[in-house]
Order: C-alpha cells, then sequence, then structure tokens
C-alpha cells in the first residue's frame, strides 16, 4: 500500500497520530485537487529542516525535541514517525532508498533515520567541540554537513546500503572567511556536481568548495548579497536560497562551474496565495512546479501553543 500517513480511522476522524500526539488541524483540500498552499504543523513543534520525496510527502525536523513529522502534500495531513531525542532536528534530506539524513543543531550530531518505520539507523557524534551542526546534501556517496559556529564540513560516507559508522571532518580554507556570527549554513551542490556551494549567512558571501581539499572560491554574484542565506536548492543551473528573517527566497541564475551567478528574481510576500505567508522561513524543498517553505517564526517566542505551517509557492525562476 506504499507509505500512509494516517490510519483509514486517523484519515476520516482526525484523531491522533501514531505516537499519541494530536496531529495539526489541515486545510481541505481544494476540489480543483491542487494541493494546499499552507500546511499547519502540530502547535510547539518549531520547525526548521524539510526534505521531500520521492513522491508527494515531506517530512519536518522539530528544534524543539528533535521529533520528525511526515505530512502528505496533497492532503495537508501528517503524524510524528520519529520521536527525537531531546536535541535539535536542523537540515533535512531524504534519499530514494527511504532513509532521512538528519543534521543534529548544537548536539554536534547527525542521525539517519527510516522514513518507512521511523527505526533509527545511525546516531553519530560529528564533533564534541562547540559546533552547529546546521545543513546537509546528499552527493552520489556521501552526505555532507554544515557547521555554522566553526569552518569545517563533515563528509559521512553512504551507499545504498546505509551511512558509514563515522564521518570525516573537512576544514574550509581557500578564501573561506568565518567571521563573528554564524558561518556555514545552506549547502547544495554545482551543476556539475563535482563541487560544493556554502552560504555564509552573516557575510552573505557564497562559496564554492572543492570536496577533496575543502578549498573554497568565492563565487562571484555580480554584487548581491545573500546575508542571512539559509537553506538552499539548486534546480540545474537554478539556484534558491532562503533568506530567512528578510523573508525572501534569492534565485539566481549560475554558471555550469558554479564560480559566478546572478540574481534574477526575489520571492517575496507578494508572490505566494492570500491564504499564507511567511514567517522567517528557514529552509526549501521542491515538488512539481512548487517549492515548500517552513517557517520558523525565530522573531516569535515558541509556546506550546505556538503556531507553525509550510508555505507553498509557485517554483518561477526568472529570466
Amino acid at each position: 500500500m506504499g507509505r500512509l500517513l494516517v490510519s483509514g480511522a486517523a484519515a476520516v476522524l482526525g484523531l491522533t497520530m501514531l505516537t499519541g500526539a494530536p496531529t495539526a488541524t489541515a486545510r481541505a483540500v481544494p476540489l480543483d485537487g491542487t494541493f494546499p498552499s499552507r500546511i499547519a504543523l502540530p502547535n510547539g513543534f518549531q520547525p526548521e529542516g524539510i526534505a521531500i520525496g520521492p513522491g508527494p510527502t515531506a517530512w519536518f525536523g522539530s528544534r524543539a525535541d528533535g521529533d520528525i513529522y511526515e505530512v502528505s502534500l496533497r492532503t495537508g495531513r501528517g503524524r510524528v514517525i520519529s520521536e527525537g531525542p531531546g536535541t535539535p532536528s536542523v537540515g533535512l534530506k531524504s534519499d530514494r532508498q527511504g532513509r532521512l539524513y538528519v543534521a543534529g543543531g548544537a548536539s554536534g550530531t547527525a542521525r539517519v533515520v527510516d522514513t518507512d518505520t521511523g527505526e533509527l539507523l545511525a546516531d553519530l557524534t560529528l564533533t564534541t567541540g562547540t559546533s552547529f551542526v546546521n545543513d546537509v546534501v546528499l552527493t552520489r556517496d556521501a552526505a555532507w554537513f554544515t557547521d555554522s559556529s566553526q569552518p569545517q564540513l563533515y563528509r559521512l560516507a553512504r551507499t545504498s546500503r546505509g551511512p558509514a559508522a563515522s564521518a570525516t571532518t573537512v576544514p574550509l580554507t581557500g578564501d573561506w572567511v568565518q567571521g563573528a556570527g554564524f558561518g556555514a549554513n545552506g549547502i547544495s551542490t554545482t551543476p556539475t556536481g563535482r563541487h560544493l556551494l556554502v552560504v555564509n549567512s552573516t557575510s552573505g558571501l557564497l562559496y564554492r568548495v572543492d570536496p577533496t581539499t575543502g578549498a573554497a572560491t568565492e563565487v562571484d554574484l555580480g554584487g548581491a548579497s545573500l546575508t542571512m542565506g539559509d537553506g538552499m536548492l539548486r534546480q540545474g543551473r537554478t539556484l534558491y536560497v532562503v533568506r530567512n528573517r528578510s523573508n525572501q527566497v534569492a534565485v539566481l541564475r549560475l554558471s555550469r562551474d558554479g564560480l559566478s551567478g546572478r540574481l534574477v528574481r526575489t520571492i517575496t510576500a507578494a508572490d505566494l496565495d492570500e491564504d499564507t505567508s511567511f514567517d522567517v522561513p528557514t529552509t526549501v524543498a521542491r515538488f512539481g512546479a512548487d517549492l515548500y517553505l517552513p517557517n520558523a517564526r525565530f522573531t516569535t517566542p515558541p509556546t506550546p501553543t505556538t503556531e507553525y505551517w509550510v508555505t507553498k509557492v509557485r517554483a518561477r525562476a526568472g529570466s
């Protein structure tokens, strides 16, 4: 039957998640068959990361306790599939084998969760020093994690059978300037797939990183700034960079080698449907022609009743 988000009874009655916690209140699916433009997450959830697919299924991590919440993009209904360890779940990425790679924030860890069963497949300590393991991208043979507190990345080898038992630390060198505040945040790959792209949230600079050496080269953006740059998503030569507290998504057209790019569009609240909004979106994933962004609401004090939601917007790349 594939991946079922709720049992038949829960789908009809809107009762409880399998873990016993209540589901978020979902808006009705429009009669024209389109997916909802706003998806409610559980009150108090404190989302940060998102991963989508394969298929119209998304996963979100909680900064509050590390829970993983699974949602149907078609209906907006969801459930907790994996209870967290009490430490944050931040950046997320899913692979085609049904594994979810989770950045652990200030815990200095990474986890791997089975999205079908919720089973914890791996719980890895990436560093014991001061850290904020923030985001993750999957390449053909590795999961790469950023650390916003230290000028370094973590490489976790992966195969079709699963992740390695430990990760390798790769220092960032070359043009990289750590500076004060959050450093490396969002991470992606170049259009060729041979290098990594990493944004520095505080300086607003984008770097191309050689994965074999850690040598970073500043990407020429023609003067465009990516301050408050958070999660990133590359589709072909289009790079989406979420600028969290600016409530914007910068849309860049990259050169094939990833050494230059130009700002072609900025997605703002004006691009959203009238029934949704941005409130400090942190990262982005895509399904079909649409982008999905969880709103972390960093400027709103979190309480058990604070509302959180996911915003959908059309993924027009610009000219």
